[in-house]
């Protein structure tokens, strides 16, 4: 407990990086994903979220920062792709992370696993590690609470059918949260500005992730470009 107490303490009101690139992107790459995350925590990230084994032991060498490990596997049979299944969390849990997140909604996985399935087993195998819950509704959140996690995200807010309407920052969805719990909650999902970040944890998260805003110079250069050719 006092390891988890530490790690939740130093992201406390902090900004985590996610540091994620998918095969085919320009930044693809465990060294690339290295470099990013080392970029982060110069600029006072307190921690770093990365997907898959292989960067997650890269972005360790770089850097000293608590580290939310996920593992995105997908698949044309299974909407679920975020630690989608126990193996896939064995994974990234045996490299060595600080908190292991996966996808806490009620839609099916693969090989008929189920969330509070997942969760009890890592909690049995890896008792030392900080389990997080990724959610886009309240009522996701309300239904994961019982099954022991020890934070929730709203990582999933607008990526799914059930919240397909939410296209910035889900603000009430964390004040929602914030209004059922007190266990931390990691504002994630279209963060796309500084001033947003700070409404975030003012609206109750203890911390926030932001990705596509810093790590994906593609899409930066796209939002440049755009507003540009709008004055044209």
């Amino acid at each position: 407990m006092k390891q988890w107490s530490s790690v939740l303490e130093q992201i406390k009101n902090k900004l985590i990086v996610s540091c994620q690139a998918r095969v085919g992107w320009p930044m693809y790459g465990a060294d690339i994903m290295a470099a990013f995350a080392a970029a982060a925590q110069q600029g006072g990230a307190a921690g770093i979220r990365a997907t898959g084994a292989d960067n997650i032991r890269k972005i360790k060498e770089r850097t000293d920062l608590p580290i939310i490990g996920i593992n995105k596997q997908f698949r044309d049979d299974c909407e679920v792709y975020i630690t989608p299944t126990y193996e896939s969390a064995r994974e990234i849990l045996e490299v060595g992370i600080e908190i292991i997140a996966l996808d806490a909604t009620p839609r099916r996985r693969p090989e008929g696993e189920c969330v509070e399935e997942i969760i009890g087993r890592i909690r049995k195998n890896y008792p030392e590690v900080l389990i997080m819950g990724e959610i886009s509704t309240l009522k996701e959140a309300e239904e994961v609470l019982p099954m022991g996690v020890d934070l929730v995200s709203t990582t999933l807010s607008g990526y799914t059918r059930e919240s397909q309407e939410v296209q910035t920052v889900n603000l009430d969805l964390i004040r929602g949260i914030h209004f059922i719990t007190d266990i931390p909650i990691i504002a994630e999902g279209k963060i796309s500005s500084p001033d947003e970040a700070a409404e975030a944890l003012e609206a109750g998260a203890h911390a926030v992730v932001v990705g596509t805003s810093i790590t994906r110079p593609e899409i930066i250069t796209q939002r440049y470009a755009d507003a540009l050719q709008q004055f044209k």
